[in-house]
């Protein structure tokens, strides 16, 4: 299924607070600000070795990202899986028993094709599949 963990997704209250802090601790720059539209997040990345974190801020009062921080605060919001083929990986997920926040991909930040495992099957972490386009 992974070719490799392709990013780490933190909830944050305040993207700019936050990416300096980041900035700092990982000695390097964040990417430039990007919205995803079908997410209705803006986000940054940070290149950390082989991977990357993904700093999330919402966009709407009620949305996920700010759902997820009032249940749980700002921290570790999904754990990101690079995968060669989503459509194939959705299927095979689903056989196994998964549940599929959103079965037809979407388009994530970077141009990826994105879609989420549900946390209830996954040991309560919430699962993002990726796949280049």
């Amino acid at each position: 299924m992974n070719k490799k963990i392709d990013h780490i997704g933190i909830a944050v209250k305040d993207l700019q607070s936050t990416q300096k802090i980041f900035e700092t601790i990982f000695n390097t720059k964040a990417s430039k600000v990007e919205i995803v539209e079908s997410e209705n997040i803006k986000t940054v990345f940070l290149k950390a070795g082989t991977s990357k974190i993904e700093l999330l801020e919402d966009l709407n009062k009620d949305g996920v990202i700010n759902d997820f921080i009032k249940k749980r605060g700002p921290g570790i919001h999904h754990l990101a899986i690079e995968v060669n083929n989503i459509t194939t990986e959705i299927k095979r997920l689903k056989e196994q028993g998964f549940s599929i926040i959103n079965s037809t991909p979407s388009k994530g930040a970077n141009g990826k094709l994105i879609s989420f495992l549900h946390p209830r099957e996954t040991g309560g972490v919430l699962i993002e599949i990726c796949q280049k386009k």
